[in-house]
């Protein structure tokens, strides 16, 4: 052969090794990238307020989508970060903000005060919100906060007005409304007022509340016949008039620490029959919450949220 006609050949050989060489190296990157993007850092924050923690999955900064095995996973203290529930946001609609909130079980709360206060205090941490005062929408609806201080550690929250309807617990076998009425739960009768705070509470007074009769009670509470979509119980001891302590066993998540709806409604139930005036501070095993009525009947809720940190998981953790 020629030689002019060897080396053209040969370079024509070279040039195609080098264009498939190319060609796999464009297949082999799209490749790792589609790969990664099933196993992409996966990462939440993690904050509580007054010892009820949450875990917020932030749909911006996360690729998968959670599912209720995730979430059960996630919430369990020995095999997952562990947690009384997950904040699922922010999503925008238009304008508006809202998050998910759900329980340990994967079941989905309307509404969660210390949930609110502490998806609050995110949205101020990561530059989503610079307002002192905005709405977060939940599937309870809106609710208005006010930042008291600077990194909004700290905030009041419109709670609305409670509702003792028995139809807006809902509730089955009663009448019009659940106040002060005599209960039989487990083995004997209770004076329960079922109150709605945007989500269901059973709120149960005695001459004394602690955790293990909470722990005792509170399943057949939640369980209890006359409440379809379960309920939230809280045992309430009343101080004085201006102090309430209360204890609480969760729908989906069982004994907890505190709870801002939760203290609302004990605080709403006692308010209702006359026994706490118009400001009162709920004492519950992870703290205070600062409780007051407006002129409509309307709740406030002032306390506080804490920053715990920021959580990587494992690429194989949802696997």
């Amino acid at each position: 052969m020629p030689s002019g006609i060897f080396w053209k050949a040969a370079s024509m050989e070279r040039g195609k090794y080098f264009s498939n060489v190319k060609s796999n190296r464009d297949a082999y990157n799209r490749i790792r990238e589609y790969v990664e993007g099933f196993m992409s850092e996966i990462t939440l924050r993690k904050y509580h307020g007054l010892g009820n923690d949450y875990l917020i999955y932030d749909p911006k900064r996360n690729e998968a989508k959670l599912q209720v095995r995730q979430i059960e996973k996630l919430c369990k203290r020995n095999i997952g970060v562990g947690a009384d529930g997950i904040l699922y946001g922010p999503f925008f609609h238009g304008t508006d903000i809202h998050v998910r909130i759900f329980n340990p079980d994967g079941s989905e709360a309307e509404k969660s005060g210390n949930g609110i206060r502490i998806f609050s205090k995110y949205l101020k941490d990561m530059g989503y919100v610079k307002e002192e005062q905005y709405i977060l929408h939940t599937k309870a609806g809106e609710t208005k906060i006010d930042f008291l201080d600077e990194d909004g550690s700290k905030m009041r929250v419109d709670m609305g007005i409670p509702g003792f309807q028995a139809g807006e617990i809902p509730a089955v076998g009663f009448g019009e409304e659940i106040v002060g009425e005599s209960i039989f739960f487990c083995d004997n009768f209770y004076n329960a007022t079922c109150v709605s705070v945007g989500n269901p509470n059973c709120v149960i007074l005695l001459e004394e509340a602690d955790r293990k009769r909470a722990m005792q009670l509170g399943p057949y509470v939640e369980n209890s016949k006359y409440f379809p979509n379960r309920i939230n119980m809280q045992l309430c001891k009343v101080i004085d008039f201006e102090n309430i302590q209360i204890e609480i066993y969760e729908r989906g998540a069982g004994y907890t620490y505190a709870s801002g709806t939760g203290a609302c409604a004990a605080a709403a139930a006692s308010h209702r029959m006359g026994l706490i005036g118009d400001r009162v501070t709920v004492h519950m095993h992870g703290g205070t919450l600062f409780i007051e009525f407006g002129e409509d009947g309307r709740i406030f809720m002032t306390g506080p949220v804490v920053y715990i940190g920021k959580i990587t998981l494992a690429e194989q953790f949802f696997a």
